[in-house]
């Protein structure tokens, strides 16, 4: 099951059957299949609490992946800080939409076992990005 809760913020526009497809395609294509993926989306203050109280760290980001997968099935949850998508957009000269599509599916990778800490595997992690991005738009 895939849900979409918004904490304290507003739900933002996304065609939610749409998007189930696509994170449920590319899921498929690493070979994983969708159990429990909670997106919660939030702002900067939110994210910011739950980098400082989970993972000890101090600062803003756009996604914190909480990973329970188990063998082939991707389980976790997923934060994302609206305002930081909106402000990454702004500085990627891309939409909002855009944005968010490519924070929820690098959550998604995450769970897939995708790791973008070295320059290497965040190359990697963008063109997985760029791959799945480019699928969004055929599965109406």
């Amino acid at each position: 099951m895939i849900t979409f809760t918004p904490d304290n913020i507003s739900m933002p526009p996304l065609n939610l059957p749409q998007v189930e497809r696509w994170i449920r395609a590319v899921a498929a294509q690493y070979g994983f299949s969708v159990g429990e993926l909670n997106y919660i989306f939030c702002d900067d203050e939110k994210i910011l609490a739950v980098n400082r109280e989970f993972l000890q760290h101090d600062y803003y980001t756009d996604v914190i992946t909480f990973d329970y997968t188990t063998r082939t099935r991707v389980n976790g949850d997923i934060y994302i800080s609206l305002d930081t998508v909106a402000t990454n957009a702004e500085q990627v000269g891309a939409t909002f939409e855009q944005e968010l599509h490519r924070i929820i599916i690098h959550g998604l990778l995450h769970l897939t076992g995708q790791a973008d800490k070295t320059p290497e595997t965040k190359a990697q992690m963008t063109a997985k990005e760029e791959d799945a991005l480019s699928k969004i738009t055929l599965l109406h």
